[in-house]
């Protein structure tokens, strides 16, 4: 008994082994790039009339979807009570002659940068250039023969691949976190032109600018967001790729800004039930669902509906895929389009345009309630002037003013929507929406185009046989 016993014992030792044989050794490569990695603070001058401010208390009764935000950590200890603004952030040396990096959340505003380095220095730093659409920002201090990191490959980057992020969460200078990568080309609200790393390394509040390391000690992408319902970390962590910012360090030192290239298209993802009535085997693509005006996608003849399945060659699976894809093309160059159109594929050729400043416009309508007498549920009245003007509506389409149980509310469907299109059919006024709406077949999903607070979309109607 005892002899079994002893052999269970020596049979887990070596089990263990193996296991711990297994696991990475990061001690080498901290000790390698930890020196150039930094502590960067802030502080922002507060205006006079601002200094006898108080900090308002968060309203009572908060919707928990509210904390659902991807929350940029930047960590603020006078929590904006008034006087002087301090922030901490990480950053990384990328040359020896004092370039760094950071985010460009992390340096926003601020009158005063400070760096601080392993060694314990302080130095003043400039900013260079930052980029708010990539979250990128470039710093400068007066100093020589800096250690620098090494620039990695992202696209090299496998999904389960170990990942290390030096930084300073919560102040804590010179921090160590590792995990995997847990998925590749993220798109997420607020970054349409980054397609993030996402990985489980536990990242907090200060370490945002700091580097994401690979296994080979190579910087592969900045510590950029974290998806929280509490501001800490829970398993969800996002990194800009190395590709993309270098990009844009490259244009930001050549010009000090950063072009982005523009189609000049909203999109939004195929679904299944769009992808059945677009007549499509799977959903894969991106749906154009406006075309902007005066863009290169007007002037290419790009048309509502439009499904992008490929640019130059690449291909768009999902919405998110085209926006970085064509950000980082520069401006002027010629790209193609390959797209579906009715059940038909073309070729559509265009130049990169440079992408404009532009403001979002939330618009909101009050609408009657009319009791719904089509097949659809739904009952709509023509839109007067002054509604165009405010839905931003120029031609055509009805506005909807109630939605009862049926086809339309189960798409999505909501009053104050206006419906410009279904199938191929434009709407151009009421009368004409209930004609399109009495001849819709039964058991098959037709796509319908809305617009909603000056955002288009498509929906996907099926009534029911």
């Amino acid at each position: 008994m005892f002899k079994k016993l002893g052999w269970c014992v020596f049979l887990v030792f070596l089990f263990n082994q193996n296991v711990l044989a297994q696991l990475p050794d990061f001690t080498e490569m901290v000790k390698a790039n930890g020196v150039a990695v930094v502590n960067i603070s802030t502080t922002q001058k507060a205006p006079p009339e601002a200094v006898a401010q108080k900090e308002q208390p968060m309203p009572e009764g908060m919707p928990p979807e509210m904390e659902e935000l991807f929350k940029h950590f930047f960590n603020n200890p006078d929590g904006g009570g008034g006087g002087d603004t301090q922030s901490l952030g990480s950053g990384f040396i990328i040359s020896k002659d004092g370039y760094l990096l950071t985010n460009h959340h992390v340096v926003k505003d601020a009158d005063e940068i400070i760096v601080k380095f392993s060694d314990r220095r302080e130095l003043v730093a400039k900013l260079i250039g930052s980029d708010a659409r990539t979250d990128v920002a470039v710093l400068k201090v007066e100093a020589t023969d800096l250690p620098a990191v090494t620039i990695g490959d992202p696209n090299k980057l496998q999904v389960g691949e170990w990942v290390l992020a030096i930084g300073s969460p919560f102040g804590f200078e010179q921090s160590v976190t590792a995990g995997i990568v847990s998925a590749k080309g993220r798109s997420l609200p607020g970054g349409n032109y980054v397609p993030f790393i996402q990985t489980d390394v536990a990242i907090n509040p200060g370490n945002s600018g700091g580097p994401l390391f690979n296994m080979d000690g190579q910087v592969v992408g900045i510590n950029s967001q974290i998806y929280s319902r509490t501001g800490g970390f829970m398993g969800l962590s996002f990194s800009i790729p190395m590709d993309v910012v270098m990009n844009v360090v490259d244009q930001i030192k050549t010009s000090g800004k950063a072009a982005h290239g523009w189609l000049g298209v909203q999109i939004q993802d195929v679904t299944r039930e769009l992808a059945e009535s677009f007549g499509m085997k799977k959903p894969q693509g991106a749906l154009v669902s406006k075309i902007i005006p005066g863009s290169p996608a007007e002037k290419a003849e790009l048309q509502i509906g439009d499904i992008i399945i490929e640019f130059n060659g690449q291909l768009i699976e999902k919405s998110g895929d085209l926006p970085p894809m064509v950000g980082m093309t520069p401006i002027n160059n010629k790209a193609t389009l390959k797209i579906l159109r009715q059940g038909d594929e073309k070729t559509i050729n265009f130049s990169i345009g440079l992408l404009p400043e532009q403001v979002d416009k939330v618009a909101d309508t009050k609408t009657d309630k009319a009791k719904p007498t089509n097949r659809l549920g739904v009952s709509v009245t023509d839109l007067t002037a002054e509604e165009r003007d405010v839905l931003q509506v120029v031609k055509g389409g009805v506005l909807v003013q109630n939605v009862a149980k049926g086809a339309a509310k189960n798409a999505g469907i909501q009053p104050g929507d206006v419906i410009l299109r279904i199938g191929n059919d434009v709407i151009t006024d009421a009368a004409a929406f209930e004609k399109i709406a009495k001849n819709l077949p039964a058991g098959k999903s037709v796509a319908a185009l809305i617009q909603r607070r000056g955002s288009p979309a498509f929906l996907a109607l099926k009534i029911d046989k």
